[in-house]
Parts: structure tokens; sequence; C-alpha cells
């Protein structure tokens, strides 16, 4: 089964430091850049001959950020699509050409976003991957008939049911999301999409997504690892240029959201213990606060002696698990507090103590030496990534698609390193503020379990969440 969602890179480092200076030079990863002129594919060589492998990996830009309202779940689909045979490759051919010939299994994975695909093979089988690819993005609807389609359907289906409906929690994302955001703002929907529009959307709905958005010029295809550069530029011209050209995208305007007041949710879950969440409503990964705010996460959990963590688990010993994270798309983000509490401790009495220790972060800003802490830990699993060819693919093809630069990454922890204290203090005043969703997710007719429950408005599968203005 093809999964979805923010996949995370395996690797584990034995790098330890005290973190950057401003002046210091972040890691090189050889490449060159180029565009295919008869179609506009972008492409993306690194050579690395320290093993005799190498990765192949196709960024389309296009996630669930690109569907419309009762449309939904089409990127995600084609994810699953994608490996069950093109025009030329049946169904199984890529299997023995990747995993079969000693290569890490194939996938992809799909985010609001984007989609990519990708496979790491031993170099001499690196022209079997281009010819595999190239016949996905040019021929894929040739071998797509509605049998195919409808057992890819329920395949996502299916996953969806393990993954949201029938999963412990499952819905606290979409339920989270369809209150940050207005119906018509497309990061309101999940990336797997609702079961309505899966089974609702037709054969031509889904081939006509195809043809936009899985076109060369909506693609970056990146080759990292032991293979010479002349070979791969003549093989990417030979399987991909005729590949034609597809129409002129036009991508959602996706404004900052502001909420103008709390929202306060309840939501009846079969789960044994109650869970709470708080999020806001924060700015794309583009956007300079991105970076501060991830640093403010750090600071605030993880180890013992981040603040929360220190304060409701081991301190007052409130809580069972305290998360603090700031997650970033292509044009919005959020920052998120995830508590469960401990046996006769109440979400009320979490969601206070919270409270709490944020605004004294606001008032103070963190220590220089709790900065300088999480630096150093976001900048080691930065550099961990790149340990792995995949990582390094991963890297180039996302600072290139998101940035028009493959050696963002660099750029990233250079402008980590130069955070200051003022920045995190800034960014915690300027987003945590009083316009937040706090979901409280409790077991069944336990209502009363959630934070303020006189004050919070109980939703269910088919609750419409209460709208809110957009607004800056």
């Amino acid at each position: 089964m093809r999964t979805c969602s923010l996949r995370g890179l395996a690797g584990a480092t034995l790098v330890a430091f005290s973190g950057l200076s401003a002046q210091a030079t972040a890691p090189k990863i050889p490449f060159e850049r180029y565009t295919l002129p008869s179609n506009g594919l972008t492409v993306i060589l690194s050579e690395d001959h320290s093993t005799p492998m190498v990765t192949v990996d196709v960024w389309y830009h296009v996630g669930s950020k690109n569907e419309l309202p009762g449309k939904t779940g089409f990127a995600h689909l084609f994810e699953h699509v994608m490996f069950t045979g093109s025009g030329h490759v049946p169904y199984g051919v890529q299997d023995r050409l990747t995993e079969g010939v000693g290569g890490p299994p194939n996938n992809g994975s799909t985010t609001n976003d984007r989609t990519n695909y990708y496979e790491t093979v031993p170099s001499n089988y690196l022209e079997a991957q281009f010819w595999i690819e190239s016949d996905k993005m040019g021929w894929l609807l040739d071998a797509l008939d509605i049998n195919k389609l409808n057992a890819q359907r329920d395949i996502v289906k299916n996953e969806r049911r393990q993954g949201v409906d029938n999963q412990p929690y499952g819905r606290s994302g979409e339920i989270i999301n369809a209150a940050l955001y207005p119906a018509a703002n497309p990061y309101s929907w999940p990336v797997v999409g609702s079961m309505t529009d899966l089974s609702a959307a037709s054969a031509e709905d889904v081939k006509n997504f195809f043809r936009l958005y899985y076109a060369p010029n909506n693609a970056t295809l990146t080759v990292v690892g032991d293979f010479d550069p002349t070979q791969a530029r003549a093989w990417i011209a030979k399987y991909f240029a005729d590949i034609p050209r597809g129409k002129p995208i036009t991508r959602p305007t996706v404004p900052m959201v502001k909420l103008p007041a709390e929202k306060r949710l309840v939501y009846e879950d079969r789960v044994q213990l109650p869970r709470l969440y708080m999020v806001w409503p924060t700015v794309g990964v583009t956007n300079d606060d991105a970076i501060p705010l991830s640093l403010l996460g750090g600071i605030l959990s993880g180890t013992r002696t981040r603040r929360l963590t220190k304060a409701l688990v081991y301190d007052q010993q409130a809580a069972a698990q305290a998360a603090v994270f700031a997650g970033s798309n292509e044009s919005a983000g959020t920052f998120n507090v995830q508590l469960v509490p401990r046996p006769g401790h109440s979400l009320t009495e979490l969601e206070a103590a919270t409270d709490s220790v944020f605004a004294r972060i606001k008032r103070d800003g963190p220590t220089a030496a709790e900065l300088e802490k999480v630096k150093a830990n976001l900048e080691v699993g930065s550099i961990a990534q790149l340990e792995s060819g995949l990582g390094r693919a991963e890297a180039l093809a996302n600072g290139s698609v998101f940035f028009n630069d493959p050696d963002y990454f660099r750029k990233r922890l250079q402008k980590t390193a130069t955070v200051t204290v003022a920045d995190v203090k800034r960014v915690a005043n300027k987003y945590l503020t009083s316009g937040r969703v706090v979901l409280s997710i409790v077991p069944m007719g336990k209502t009363d379990q959630a934070s303020k429950p006189e004050a919070s408005t109980k939703v269910g599968a088919t609750t419409t969440l209460p709208s809110h203005k957009e607004g800056r």
C-alpha cells in the first residue's frame, strides 16, 4: 500500500556540535540545475560516488491545495495510480527493476502542496528508472481504465478508514483545519480527501486533473548518487524531451488567515483518554517568521528541560504528554499544542497551565541558552537528512520547488543561526493570540471532560463547523 502524508526521512547522525555561527558555512551539496527547452522539465543532478547507488526523485508541484471543493483527494489518488503501470510499463515491472535488483522499496508521498515519487537502485539500473518515470509522466493515462481507477479508489477509501475514520483521534486534523480556514480555502480539506468526493469523481475528472498537473513543466526530476552526468543528461533527453508541455497552471492564492476570536470545539471519539489540541494560524514556509516559530516550538517541548514539558510533565506531573510544534505548508502554517492529562487532572487544568507558560515566554522571551540548544538540535536534524541520497534529493527538490533555489537548505541553516531571542519573543506575541482553535477530543458520552465544556461547541462526523471571515 502506498502511503500519504509527510514522510520523515530516516537517518541517524554521529555529528555533534554546539551550533553554527552566523558566519559558518553549511554543508555543500554539489548540483547542476537545468530545464529541458522542449517542455520545461526542471532537472537537478548531484553526483556522489561514495556508494554504487543512485536515487531518482520526481516532484510534481501539486497537492491537495490544487483541488477544488467537491473534488478533493485527487492528488493522493494519483500517488496510488502512479504505481499501477503505464502505457509501456506493465504493473509490477517497477518493483522488479527497483526492489528486485537490490534497492530499497520505491514509494511516493502526497502533501498539501506537492507529490513525489522516488526510488534508489544500483547505479547500473539508472536508465531503467528514467524509462519508468517518463512513462508515468507521458503515458499513464494510456493504461488507466475505470476498473483500475475504481480499485485504487477503494484502496484510498480504506486508507482513509484506517488512518482517519477508525483511528483514535484520527479526525483531529480535518476538524481543526475546517475550523481554521474558510470552506473555500484549499487548506481546509484533508490530503486524503472525503469519501463523498472520492466516490463521486468521474474518470474524466481524474484524467483532466492529471493532464494539467502531471506535465513536465510542473515537475522537477532530481538525480543524486553514482552516475555519469553526461550520460544522465543524454538519457533524460531521450526519455523525457518528447513529452508535451502541459497547459499553464494558475496556482491558488491563499491569503493569511487570522481568526477574529477563539473557537472552542469538542468531539466525541472511541478513545480511552481525552486529548487537548490548541492551534494558531501562522505563515507559510517562504515567510521569514517560519524559522523563529519552529525554534519556539522546540523551546517549549521535547526533552525534560523544555519549558512546557518541564512544567506540565515533570514539575506539576499533570500531563502524560505535552507536544508543541510549528508546521508550515507552502502558503500557510500552524502553531500546535497537543496535551494528554494524567489521571486526576483535567484538560481545563492543562489549558490554563499552558497559557501561563506561554504568557511568560511572551513577556520575557526564551533565554539565550535555550535558544542555542534548540538551534543545535534543528541543525543536527537538517544535516542528518543529507546523509542519504534520498535525503539530499529531497532537500534539493524542496528548495527548487518552493524557493527556486536548490541550495536553500544551506540558507535555512544560516538563517536559523541568526535568529535572536528578540525574534522568538516577537513571533510568540504576534501569532499566539486569542484567535485560535481549541479542540477537546473526549471518550464517547464524556463531553464534560472537555476543556471548558460549557464554552465548547460539539462537532460530529457531519457537523458543519462555525464559519469565520478571512482577514489579514
